[in-house]
């Protein structure tokens, strides 16, 4: 249960209702101050409980599923570093991630985001802590090119690898930031959003004809801000991520 999926537009094509994994309304998951608050608050905890028990796992027990530590932010490859905007990162931040541990040890990743409103509300509960995980093996600046399902940290300006998607794409020893920048400019420069590629439906970033790799499951909760959806739909998320996502 430890695989992706890479193609175009994949969170939009295999979106499942999972029983009730999450509420149907995004103001019914709770908002809060801050997103360790909003990741432990009752509701969202409840929300757990039913995520961890979906797929005929067995049925939930007395004990309630915690919430580990801080949350750390996410960072996707920025398209504004692909374009050559001057002045760009190489990623942005686009969510925060807490994670979630079940009483039988699985773990998941509660991502939260800041709302239009104010405050912070959970708005994906997926399976597997590889953003926490990652950002504590990093120590830094730790940044995902989702295309690939990549994870580097920036080290000066150097581009080091955090996992074999990533040694992959830079070798072992990593490159130079100008270095990595070479590359996702050949690999994206013509699919940014805007372009034609992606005026052409294919979700710009990556091509729908790519080859299957390690897809993750996981429920994508409602209410994703307009940064969020960009880093998850337009821009590019291959993760298989099975979703109920408002409509």
């Amino acid at each position: 249960m430890n695989t992706r999926a890479m193609g175009a537009g994949l969170l939009a094509t295999t979106a499942l209702v999972l029983l009730g994994a999450l509420p149907a309304a995004a103001d019914e998951l709770p908002s809060a101050p801050t997103p360790e608050q909003a990741a432990s608050a009752p509701g969202t905890l409840d929300t757990l409980s039913r995520f961890f028990a979906r797929d005929g796992a067995p049925a939930r027990t007395a004990a309630a599923p915690r919430v580990e530590g801080a949350s750390v932010p996410v960072r996707f490859l920025s398209p504004d570093f692909v374009a050559g905007k001057p002045g760009a990162p190489v990623a942005r931040v686009e969510f925060r991630a807490s994670r979630a541990v079940a009483p039988d040890g699985r773990k998941a990743s509660l991502w939260t985001a800041r709302q239009p409103g104010g405050g912070w509300q959970v708005v994906n509960i997926a399976t597997g802590d590889d953003e926490i995980r990652y950002a504590e093996l990093g120590r830094g600046f730790v940044f995902r090119e989702p295309q690939i399902d990549a994870w580097y940290v920036l080290k000066g300006a150097k581009v080091l690898p955090l996992d074999e998607d990533a040694v992959r794409a830079v070798g072992r020893n990593g490159t130079s930031l100008a270095g990595y920048r070479e590359r996702v400019v050949r690999a994206y420069g013509d699919k940014l959003p805007g372009s034609s590629y992606a005026r052409k439906g294919a979700a710009g970033g990556y091509d729908a004809s790519a080859p299957a790799s390690h897809e993750r499951p996981a429920v994508a909760a409602v209410g994703v801000g307009a940064g969020v959806v960009l880093a998850l739909t337009a821009w590019a998320t291959t993760r298989s991520r099975r979703a109920t996502r408002r409509a």
